[in-house]
């Protein structure tokens, strides 16, 4: 039996193309939602590229039917605007203010209603990403649910960490130890990733253990090579770091992802890679470092001075990592030391578009804040001979439209993780210090 989808309209500035999502059934949208994507597409961030984007989806729909009467989507299914269904007669005295979100559930809850009139009558469901727009309609009755298919995975525990833990006889543990090498044959039953790294631990000898990492092919583990370097006076401090600077130093591997909460160290570790292969090895050009632009809490409007003046106080958490690195503790040193090398340069994202960027070890921090859109853009402007590394938290989201499931970051990841080009690795224990750690953990 099909059904009838009420979209709202964060579903639509969420993904543009969430209207073909629903497969061979009715996808209704209330006049009111026109409204508000209308008054999104003059803004000029991913929002407002959404809100165009619908606008032209709708559009073109246009040439297939009525948009008041049924359009087919293509799929099976339909989609049709819906002008005249606003009576508040049912929800005056639950919900007095006629604001957007209520006209929307005035509108689902008449479809309902004229649905149980009907002998073969279809369930209607609101769609929505506002949690307490689905609480409101279940107060009402009406079946509400979350736009899920824009998720890379369900669950936490879905998520890649980049190394699996496995345990192995002490014969095979003798053997990676004497050939530096194991291949799929020597460990039956186990498959992998490409940059996989895998902890080997003794069956039967618990101090036992061997660190590893997959081969581009995803058929054999050998040794890391850059186990237990320190780079520009940083050493690793436990063994997901370790992972992490393998995959920083090496140089066939030009995508890099790693996630963590605060203090596991990922800025420090990977500016300290890029240092080192900058201005010491010399494998790259240029150091590039950006980040999003988005605020934490309440923004504090528009900021004076020229552009590296503004987007100070936005990149100093790259500065304080650069501040310990270099050791520079007087006022001014740092800006000193970043003119006289040259090959530094902290950006923010914004200045990204159209850009072509070869031969650079690109840091880009807070990735877990882009879209799927704008991580894209990102990637592709990578040139000949550049190394990429995404950063960030995915449970510190502070992009209004997206979550730990639905964010670039989480979304490379996942897209990446069978590709021979890419490695990733989750950092699990803080480094910070023992209050950060805490903190990390208890809030």
């Amino acid at each position: 039996m099909s059904k009838i989808y009420v979209l709202d309209t964060n579903v639509l500035l969420q993904d543009p193309h969430s209207i073909f999502s629903f497969g061979p059934n009715e996808v209704v949208l209330p006049a009111i939602v026109l409204e508000e994507v209308d008054s999104k597409k003059r803004y000029m961030d991913e929002i407002g590229r959404n809100a165009r984007e619908v606008s032209r989806l709708i559009d073109k729909l246009r040439t297939s039917g009525t948009l008041h009467q049924k359009v087919p989507l293509g799929n099976g299914g339909f989609m049709r605007v819906e002008l005249n269904r606003c009576s508040f007669d049912r929800l005056s005295d639950t919900f007095v203010e006629p604001t957007n979100d209520n006209k929307i559930l005035a509108v689902t809850l008449h479809l309902q209603n004229e649905e149980e009139t009907i002998k073969q009558k279809k369930d209607v469901i609101l769609v929505s990403k506002d949690v307490l727009v689905r609480v409101k309609a279940d107060a009402l009755g009406i079946i509400a649910e979350d736009f899920l298919s824009d998720r890379v995975v369900e669950r936490d525990d879905q998520t890649y960490t980049g190394y699996k833990e496995i345990y192995i006889s002490g014969e095979t543990m003798n053997k990676f130890y004497d050939m530096h090498e194991l291949t799929l044959a020597d460990l039956p039953g186990q498959a992998f990733y490409p940059h996989q790294f895998v902890i080997m631990k003794d069956l039967y000898r618990t101090s036992v253990s061997a660190l590893a990492k997959v081969d581009e092919q995803g058929k054999k583990l050998k040794p890391l090579v850059a186990e237990g370097d320190a780079i520009w006076g940083i050493k690793p401090r436990n063994v997901q770091q370790k992972m992490a600077i393998e995959l920083l130093l090496r140089k066939d591997i030009p995508l890099v992802t790693m996630i963590g909460k605060a203090g596991t160290g990922k800025t420090l570790l990977t500016l300290a890679a890029g240092l080192l292969q900058t201005e010491d090895l010399k494998n790259y050009i240029k150091l590039f470092i950006a980040r999003p632009i988005v605020p934490i809490g309440k923004d504090i409007g528009y900021l004076p001075g020229e552009k590296d003046e503004k987007l100070k106080p936005w990149m100093q958490p790259i500065y304080d990592n650069l501040e310990y690195l270099f050791n520079a503790k007087k006022q001014g040193e740092l800006e000193k030391i970043l003119a006289g090398i040259g090959s530094i340069h902290v950006e923010a994202l914004t200045y990204i578009r159209g850009r072509s960027l070869p031969d650079q070890f690109i840091i880009i921090d807070e990735a877990q804040n882009l879209t799927k859109h704008e991580v894209k853009t990102i990637l592709t402007r990578a040139g000949e001979g550049s190394k990429v590394i995404l950063l960030g938290d995915p449970k510190q989201i502070d992009h209004p439209y997206l979550d730990e499931f639905t964010n670039g970051l989480t979304y490379v990841v996942e897209k990446f993780k069978d590709q021979a080009i890419s490695g990733h690795v989750k950092l699990e224990k803080g480094e910070r210090s023992t209050l950060a750690q805490l903190a990390a953990d208890l809030l």
